[in-house]
């Protein structure tokens, strides 16, 4: 089978599409023929930082969609034939993935595997966050950091579908336009942020969602209204500075979280529940999940190249064409 692996950390130049021998389904593991590989800032980092997802030589990637082949011992919750995605399954930038039950869901006829691969994560992550991170209110103003990127046009979606007010940045007109699609009240760039949400709300906004990281992180902080929540869920610019607990108290009492999906589907339950409840809302046609660029497995290293240097918009898929 196709795959694309590493044999050292690095650059994009390190990824090199092989010819692997095809797995076999271990106990609680169902083998799955891949329909998309869905590809994320967290495949980045793995591929560049040492001991994060393991060490060389490996096979990148863990979120995809596909159709079950076969299964292993004690497995009965699925069978060759049915259609499942994952989040987490280790080496999901191949024709055939080995999935633990426990990480799998069902994906409804209606969502193709492009779909399934791109919302997964992300449309987990949007959920959780909006819903239980920050349980957004009707008539909130909250700040969506790079909306036009995968995350941020669910979360956006999300956020409208709770009933709040979007102030999106993003950093060009194209990108503009599409978080203004998504349900955007306002887009602006990322300095003028500071500027239009004293504007819109006098006090400040109720919840900053930060996704960017070092670049955006001080100004998302003064952004926020007395008892504002900074939602810190990602770092595509690097980590921000270690935050004094006082800076806090003086922002005006603020909340500052970095929340993680593993810790928001806990349990096989909570998991089911969210995706359900992602692709239910994909299967209704309330939430899009845009694929922004496909790719075939070997040009993996292009999908990279095009995510770091933010010229893509929306998710980006690997296909198992060659």
């Amino acid at each position: 089978m196709r795959a694309v692996a590493i044999e050292r950390k690095g650059g994009p130049e390190v990824m090199e599409a092989v010819e692997r021998a095809a797995p076999e389904p271990g106990p609680g593991t169902v083998l799955v023929r891949l329909g998309a590989a869905g590809v994320n800032y967290r495949d980045i980092y793995e591929r560049v930082t040492p001991g994060y997802g393991g060490d060389p030589p490996r096979v990148l990637g863990v979120e995809g969609a596909g159709t079950v082949t076969a299964v292993g011992v004690g497995v009965t919750e699925f069978g060759p034939g049915d259609r499942v995605a994952w989040k987490e399954a280790p080496g999901s930038y191949a024709e055939q993935v080995v999935v633990a039950v426990r990480e799998a869901v069902p994906v409804p006829d209606s969502v193709s595997d492009e779909l399934g691969a791109a919302a997964l994560l992300q449309g987990l992550t949007a959920q959780y966050l909006t819903t239980s991170t920050y349980a957004v209110q009707p008539g909130d103003w909250v700040v969506v950091h790079a909306a036009a990127g995968g995350a941020g046009l669910l979360v956006t979606q999300f956020a409208k579908m709770r009933g709040a007010h979007v102030l999106a940045t993003t950093s060009t007109e194209e990108k503009a336009a599409l978080a203004r699609a998504a349900g955007a009240d306002e887009v602006v760039r990322y300095d003028e942020l500071l500027t239009r949400a004293k504007e819109l709300t006098g006090a400040g906004v109720a919840a900053v969602f930060d996704g960017v990281g070092k670049d955006t992180f001080e100004t998302s902080l003064q952004a926020l209204r007395p008892r504002g929540t900074m939602v810190l869920f990602g770092s595509s610019s690097g980590n921000p500075d270690a935050v004094e607990p006082m800076r806090l108290a003086r922002g005006g009492s603020l909340f500052l979280t970095r929340p993680t999906l593993v810790h928001y589907t806990a349990t096989r339950e909570e998991l089911l529940q969210r995706a359900g409840d992602v692709f239910g809302l994909i299967a209704a046609g309330r939430l899009d999940a845009r694929v922004g660029g496909r790719y075939p497995l070997s040009e993996a290293r292009r999908a990279h190249e095009d995510l770091e240097a933010r010229r893509t918009t929306g998710k980006l898929v690997l296909t198992p064409g060659r």
